[in-house]
């Protein structure tokens, strides 16, 4: 199981941290105090797999003690659970711009005392835990963009490219109409249609015989080699600029046979390229 600890500056990121590890799969608990951290982590055990990856965001707010929070740590090492901290921080002037902007009042807030110095104390507080941290990321002169971008940088692995994005692959007949949330519409009504052949009809492109028949055209076998090129260059254009998703439609007439088989063999490419991928079928069943 994965398991980080988010913490750090007040105003310096950590939501927007957790809502990108949300983005690519993480299971996130916010303001969590200390002391409950080891049940949860032996929670998380008990569902094995399906808390394979969880985020905890632990601030000032918990309290003032910190020495609970490393006690915590501890205590979940000894359920073979290993942890990273992610601190983040940024300079005082844009934190205090931040506040401004955001028109919120700092968990540290006392009457008759300057922000500034509010920032300088939280710092002092949080002197231990920056001193444990894992990864220390300054925020300071980036974006959201530029933020998602350096968390997806410490969380890429080999098995899998970008969790932070997943690609919807579908299939649609045209006389139902263009799916309303396509980003990328392709029109496969110009290879050989395999409803003309009578035994063919019925099935769809989920049968291997319809499948076996539009592949075997050399039109298909080059429309599949442009359409690779295309999505292998777009989709990593999409990871850097920051989508969520990203929604490929593939149509035909009816959306049973050519774009049921199209939309298999872009989706099994895409998804060998490690990212996340869902194969759906809108018109295969009418």
């Amino acid at each position: 199981m994965d398991f980080f600890i988010i913490s750090g500056m007040s105003g310096a990121g950590k939501s927007r941290a957790a809502s990108v590890l949300e983005d690519m799969g993480f299971y996130c608990v916010d303001n969590m105090p200390p002391e409950l951290i080891p049940k949860f982590a032996e929670m998380c055990i008990a569902a094995n797999s399906r808390f394979s990856q969880v985020a905890l965001v632990t601030d000032i707010r918990a309290g003032i003690d910190f020495s609970a929070l490393f006690e915590a740590l501890d205590s979940i090492k000894t359920l073979d659970c290993n942890y990273k901290i992610l601190y983040f921080e940024a300079s005082t002037d844009v934190i205090i711009k931040r506040y401004k902007e955001t028109r919120r009042r700092h968990p540290l807030f006392e009457e008759g005392v300057s922000i500034g110095k509010t920032i300088e104390k939280e710092t002092e507080m949080l002197a231990g835990v920056r001193a444990r941290a894992d990864y220390i990321i300054d925020t300071t002169a980036l974006t959201s963009l530029n933020l998602r971008s350096r968390l997806i940088q410490f969380f890429d692995d080999n098995t899998l490219r970008d969790q932070s994005m997943i690609v919807n692959v579908s299939s649609f007949g045209f006389k139902y109409g263009i799916p309303a949330d396509a980003d990328l519409v392709f029109d496969v009504r110009f290879l050989p249609n395999p409803y003309y052949d009578i035994s063919l009809r019925p099935k769809t492109g989920l049968d291997k015989e319809v499948y076996d028949y539009v592949m075997k055209f050399r039109q298909t076998q080059d429309f599949l080699s442009h359409l690779y090129s295309m999505t292998d260059y777009l989709i990593p254009q999409y990871v850097e600029e920051g989508k969520t998703s990203l929604n490929i439609a593939i149509g035909c007439t009816g959306g049973k046979h050519r774009s049921v088989t199209l939309c298999e063999a872009l989706g099994d490419h895409i998804a060998a390229l490690g990212y996340r991928t869902v194969k759906m079928h809108r018109d295969a069943s009418r």
